[in-house]
């Protein structure tokens, strides 16, 4: 690849994402770090980025005819009655006003589009959520630091935890990879890391979980279900799961 092609793509790369880190350009544009860092320093020369540790922000005008490069938005499409059906749900246990924190995931992202006409301040680590509320002048809008995971969208690592450590949410909105005899599990560590941080700073916790993730075991543990006080599932969710989910004192909202 030639130089002027390699720092277009580039361009390219943080326009669509609006922030990621220097191990995942270096890889993707199969050059050095020091590379990346040399073509950042142009680019910054021109006003259109700004370097952090270890990272770069996009302050230039976003891409918005390019597809955001997140796998989760190939899961958009699964289960989405269900997801749509819970998020409605999950709506009504959001008060004008409240402040809420987001994880990051297809069934969030779902919630957050029905909570474009509230007034609230929102704490999310997820990109494609944040981009829902832009130039929205009801919501005041807190992205958490870190560095870009770009395979779901969302900011990651001890940078997250520490700025959660300011603040306290009422409510916060989790999805997880999967629930298994008790246990909530998730794809990453990193991403699990942020999870009970979050967990730990909000005053209520609510599990947004389609039926098809219940008996699914995934590569982190996350929690207990009983440290979760409210599972907003649909109407496939079976019996065996619903007991499951009272036996541990959490209610149970089935979205219909």
């Amino acid at each position: 690849m030639l130089i002027a092609q390699r720092q277009y793509r580039l361009e390219e790369l943080l326009a669509q994402r609006g922030i990621s880190d220097l191990e995942s350009l270096s890889t993707e544009l199969n050059v050095s770090q020091s590379t990346i860092r040399r073509d950042i320093e142009i680019l910054e020369s021109r006003g259109l980025v700004k370097r952090t540790h270890g990272g770069v922000i996009w302050l230039g005008e976003r891409s918005v005819n390019i597809p955001r490069p997140y796998a989760f938005d190939s899961r958009l499409t699964y289960q989405t009655e269900a997801k749509t059906k819970i998020a409605v749900a999950a709506r009504s246990l959001v008060q004008p006003n409240q402040t809420i924190l987001l994880d990051g995931g297809t069934t969030t992202f779902e919630l957050a589009k029905t909570l474009i006409d509230l007034p609230l301040a929102i704490i999310t680590n997820s990109l494609p959520i944040a981009d829902l509320f832009l130039n929205n002048d009801n919501v005041e809008l807190l992205l958490t630091g870190g560095l870009l995971y770009p395979k779901y969208g969302v900011l990651l690592g001890p940078h997250v935890e520490h700025m959660l450590n300011d603040l306290h949410p009422q409510t916060l909105f989790l999805s997880v990879g999967g629930i298994h005899a008790g246990t909530l599990y998730n794809q990453n560590l990193l991403l699990v890391q942020a999870e009970q941080k979050m967990m730990e700073q909000s005053q209520r916790i609510v599990l947004l979980a389609d039926s098809t993730k219940f008996g699914q075991q995934s590569l982190v543990r996350l929690c207990q279900l009983d440290q979760i006080d409210t599972v907003v599932s649909d109407e496939s969710l079976p019996e065996e799961y619903r007991q499951q989910i009272r036996n541990c004192g959490c209610e149970l909202v089935i979205a219909k």
